[in-house]
């Protein structure tokens, strides 16, 4: 009833064919499917089958019953959320990953997968010039986790149980700007604390130092437990940039865990010219980026870096006897079960490995260098069109504007692009103005590709 070998070996083949074959063709699709609710599922049968339906009918149904459903995000007109890339050393390397079925909860089930977890975001501490101390010879070190917001549950976690002393969790406070990502206020909810505070901005979008010092004092007076401040390089909506040094100035006066969320631009720090906007991260406590969004690498990817890793493992190591061995009982291997909440992992470190040394770090730096060049190309256009305005600064690959006829405008084009098929960009809203986002990261994005948003763009408003 198995698949043999050599049977997988033709289907191997027909399936690797048929991923050539979209990467060949994702251009000339559609962006966004024109799919109605339930049509997918409609092509499906009611009840699972009690016999094999046979590899050729499975294979026919990614054609007939996946595509007409599927958001090409791999496309190189997809200009909407954030890229979330894929590439052909990635894809390879999590079929080899797949196929050597590792689980990596401990370095006894898996020396190789640890071992090459810790080597490679070792190498990443280098490429990104983040401080030396979070390599994984110092106190503090790396872990590929699936999510940012996985990362960030993590660290708030961490933050609660070391002041699970200083009062009750629901008397807990965790601050963040009112740009940050929805995760943060989900992480506190789900890790039971108390109250996520929101932070006034500035008129970049980034946190104001001031407010919060404000909302601190005002909470210490309600005898509340300020916890950890959440810093963001680069959000969601704008890629607004928060004031990492004047943060940590509040957080290590007050003992906040300061924890910085970088998954979208955390990827642009391979390149020297990006890093000044993290400065002094030698003073935060924890740091998360994705991988699995502008560097190529498969969802799921993600990192999370700690200063210290002691407070980490110390809130995370659960040990049963069956998960006792000799290697762990000596400390003389890191055991990544106890960084994160899952006990089971997958080789997520291949594919992230692989995809560095296909392209090596000159590779990655002119494609993160493209995408910004890009980005500033057509925000030099908006800002020469009378028509529309620049919404936010673009230190990144994303570009935000407006229509200047208002709101009804604005989200008229936004709908109209999305509709047109050819392209995808995302509209979004800021304290009632709304605005459109162009996110330009796609790893096949060209030039011609910016330009023809440019046209759709000019012909639709």
């Amino acid at each position: 009833m198995h698949m043999t070998p050599e049977e997988f070996r033709k289907n191997g083949y027909a399936v690797i064919d048929w991923i050539a074959d979209y990467m060949e063709q994702v251009e000339a699709y559609r962006v966004l499917p024109d799919v109605e609710p339930g049509e997918t599922a409609s092509k499906i049968p009611d009840h699972a089958p009690e016999t094999s339906d046979g590899f050729a009918s499975m294979l026919a149904d990614l054609d007939v019953v996946v595509m007409p459903g599927v958001t090409h995000w791999q496309s190189p007109n997809w200009f909407a959320y954030f890229p979330a890339n894929v590439s052909g050393p990635s894809i390879l390397a999590d079929l080899a990953a797949s196929g050597l079925g590792q689980q990596g909860m401990l370095w006894s089930t898996s020396p190789a997968t640890t071992e090459i977890e810790a080597r490679v975001l070792d190498w990443l501490v280098d490429l990104m010039g983040v401080p030396q101390s979070w390599k994984s010879d110092g106190p503090g070190g790396g872990v590929i986790q699936m999510s940012a917001s996985d990362a960030t549950h993590a660290a708030l976690v961490v933050a609660r149980h070391s002041r699970r002393d200083d009062g009750p969790v629901e008397r807990m406070v965790v601050y963040v700007s009112n740009q940050a990502h929805s995760s943060i206020e989900k992480g506190c909810t789900v890790a039971g604390i108390g109250h996520c505070r929101k932070i006034d901005v500035d008129e970049a979008f980034a946190l104001d130092p001031e407010k919060l010092r404000a909302a601190i004092t005002d909470d210490l007076a309600r005898g509340l437990v300020p916890i950890a401040v959440v810093s963001a390089i680069g959000t969601t909506a704008t890629t607004a940039v928060d004031p990492l040094e004047a943060i940590s100035d509040i957080a290590q006066e007050h003992g906040l865990w300061h924890h910085v969320d970088a998954a979208y631009a955390g990827t642009a720090m391979i390149c020297e010219e990006f890093r000044g906007y993290q400065p002094g991260l030698e003073r935060v406590d924890s740091y998360t980026f994705n991988p699995h969004k502008w560097m190529m690498v498969n969802f799921d990817c993600n990192v999370l870096w700690v200063a210290d890793r002691e407070p980490l493992i110390d809130t995370m190591s659960i040990l049963p006897p069956y998960l006792r061995n000799a290697a762990s009982d000596a400390g003389d291997v890191v055991d990544f079960r106890d960084w994160h909440v899952p006990l089971g992992r997958r080789f997520r470190a291949l594919k992230l490995w692989w995809v560095i040394r296909y392209y090596g770090a000159t590779g990655l730096r002119a494609m993160v260098r493209n995408h910004v060049d890009l980005a500033d190309q057509l925000a030099g256009w908006v800002e020469l069109d009378d028509r529309f305005e620049l919404f936010a600064p673009h230190p990144f690959g994303l570009v935000c504007f407006t229509h200047v006829e208002g709101n009804d405008a604005t989200r008229m084009l936004a709908d109209a692009l999305n509709a047109s098929g050819s392209v995808a960009v995302t509209p979004s809203e800021i304290d009632g103005t709304c605005f459109i986002r162009v996110s330009i990261g796609q790893t096949h994005t060209k030039e011609r590709h910016v330009e023809g948003l440019w046209q759709a763009i000019n012909e639709l408003a």
